[in-house]
């Protein structure tokens, strides 16, 4: 997180509010390549979870370490179990999460249980 004094880095990112001589909140995840990977942007009244943001964080850093041979579902946590993508999913992710949790044989990363469950 940084502070964007004069919204120069707001400018570029198109979340500078040059009326109000502020940026609009907004949430980009950056991967090392540089690549942009998520934008978040909201109302100046609505808070941000730096939780979900570091969820994010965590979800595209196991991604990246699996070559995104391994997805994360929605609400991911490390420690849950993941998805292996492929044709036969679409359309049909929540099965295949509900299959997994069920399951002793689903990719898990980590034993036990993360706090805040999966």
């Amino acid at each position: 997180m940084l502070f964007d004094a004069g919204g120069r880095i707001g400018e570029k990112f198109g979340v500078y509010s040059e009326a109000d001589g502020i940026d609009i909140r907004g949430t980009f995840i950056i991967d090392p390549d540089g690549i942009l990977q998520c934008i978040d942007i909201l109302p100046a009244p609505c808070g941000r979870s730096v939780d979900e943001i570091i969820r994010r964080i965590q979800a595209l850093q196991h991604i990246r370490a699996t070559s995104a041979k391994e997805v994360t579902p929605s609400d991911w946590r490390p420690g849950c179990s993941t998805l292996k993508p492929s044709p036969d999913m679409v359309g049909k992710v929540w099965q295949f999460v509900e299959e997994q949790k069920g399951s002793p044989g689903g990719s898990k990363t980590q034993q036990p249980t993360p706090p805040g469950g999966c």
